[in-house]
C-alpha cells in the first residue's frame, strides 16, 4: 500500500480544482491550491471550505477530519511555493492542450523527482498533455466527474511512458480518498465516460430541439429511467439481466432488430450550430433559470443518497 501524500497540490481553482481540493481536505490531507487568476483564488478561499464542510452535512465526511484538513489548507502565491514538497500535483486547469503542456513543463521543473503528476483532462491524450516533460514515467490522467468530491469514479489514463508503479500509486491515493478508479487499457478520445456521455447527450439534445419532449421531462426520463438502472448495474449487465435466464443472447435474439432500427435513426450530427446552441440555451434556461443554487444543493443531496444506498447494498 502506498504511503499517504504528505502534501497535495491542486493547480487550477475552477470547479474541478475546488472539488479536488475539498475532497482532499475532507480526507484530512494537507492541500495547497494555486491559480494565476486572482478572482479564482479569491473564490476558492471560501468555496473549498464550503464544499468540504458540505460533505459533513451529506454524511460523506466527518467534521473532525474536515476541520483537521482545513488547518492544513493553504493558498500559494506562486507555482514554486505550491508544488514544493508535494507528493501529488493535480493539474485542473481549462481543457486547453497548449496551456496544459506549458503547465506540465513548469510543474516538472519545480516538483520533486518522485512527485506524481496527474492531469484532470476530460479527453485529451495523456502523451500529448505531458509531451514537454522530460520524465513522463510519473505522469498520467486522473479524470474525475463533476463534482469530484461526491462522484466516486475517476478514470486513470496512462500515457505511452507512464510506468505501472505510477498507476498503482494513483489508484492507492484515490482509494484512500474513497474514490473508485478505473484504468483504461488504452487512451481513446474522450476516454470512456466522456464518450458515453457525449453519445447520450447528443440524442437528448436532438430530442429536445426536434420538439419531441421538454427539457425537464427529458431529464426526468433519463435520470429515473436508464440512468437509474445503470447506477445499479451498468448498461451491459442491465440488458444481460433484462432477458431473464437467457441473458444477453436471448436479449439480442428478441430485441436486436428493434435496436438496430433505432440506431439507424439516432442523431448523427457532429457539430451544434450557433442557432441550435441558442435554442438549447433558451430551453434549458427557461426550465431551470434562477434556480441553480437550489438545484445544485438538491442534486448533491440526491447523489449522496444514491451513493449511500449503493454502498449499503454492497454490504448486505
Amino acid at each position: 500500500m502506498t504511503d499517504l501524500p504528505r502534501k497535495v497540490t491542486v493547480v487550477g481553482a475552477g470547479d474541478i480544482g475546488c472539488g479536488w481540493a475539498a475532497l482532499c481536505v475532507a480526507g484530512g490531507w494537507p492541500v495547497s491550491v494555486f491559480d494565476t487568476n486572482a478572482r479564482a483564488m479569491e473564490r476558492a478561499q471560501s468555496e473549498i471550505p464550503r464544499r468540504a464542510r458540505a460533505l459533513v452535512a451529506l454524511d460523506r465526511a466527518t467534521s473532525g477530519m474536515v476541520e483537521r484538513g482545513l488547518l492544513e489548507f493553504h493558498q500559494s502565491r506562486s507555482l514554486l511555493q505550491a508544488v514544493r514538497d508535494a507528493d501529488w500535483v493535480i493539474e485542473a486547469i481549462a481543457e486547453d492542450l497548449m496551456a496544459k503542456q506549458r503547465l506540465a513543463e513548469a510543474v516538472e521543473q519545480v516538483a520533486g523527482t518522485d512527485t506524481l503528476i496527474t492531469s484532470s483532462s476530460s479527453g485529451l491524450p495523456p502523451t500529448d498533455i505531458f509531451a514537454r516533460c522530460r520524465n513522463q514515467t510519473r505522469t498520467l490522467v486522473a479524470h474525475p466527474l463533476n463534482p469530484p468530491e461526491l462522484i466516486p469514479i475517476v478514470e486513470i489514463v496512462p500515457g505511452a511512458h507512464s510506468v505501472h508503479a505510477a498507476v498503482i500509486r494513483a489508484e492507492d491515493y484515490l482509494r484512500s480518498l474513497g474514490r473508485m478508479p478505473i484504468v483504461l487499457k488504452k487512451p481513446v478520445p474522450g476516454y470512456v465516460v466522456g464518450r458515453v456521455s457525449a453519445a447520450v447527450w447528443r440524442e437528448c439534445i436532438d430530442l429536445v430541439l426536434e420538439g419531441a419532449i421538454d427539457v425537464s421531462d427529458l431529464d426526468r426520463a433519463v435520470s429515473l429511467g436508464p440512468a437509474l438502472g445503470w447506477a445499479a448495474a451498468g448498461p451491459h449487465l442491465t440488458y444481460h439481466l433484462g432477458a431473464g435466464e437467457g441473458g444477453v443472447p436471448r436479449f439480442l435474439q428478441h430485441l436486436l432488430t428493434s435496436f438496430e432500427g433505432w440506431w439507424s435513426k439516432l442523431a448523427s450530427w457532429q457539430k451544434l450550430e450557433p442557432e441550435q446552441q441558442h435554442a438549447l440555451i433558451q430551453t434549458i434556461e427557461k426550465a431551470y433559470g434562477g434556480k441553480v443554487p437550489m438545484l445544485r444543493e438538491a442534486r448533491d443531496r440526491r447523489l449522496s443518497a444514491i451513493l449511500r444506498a449503493l454502498e449499503q447494498s454492497r454490504t448486505t
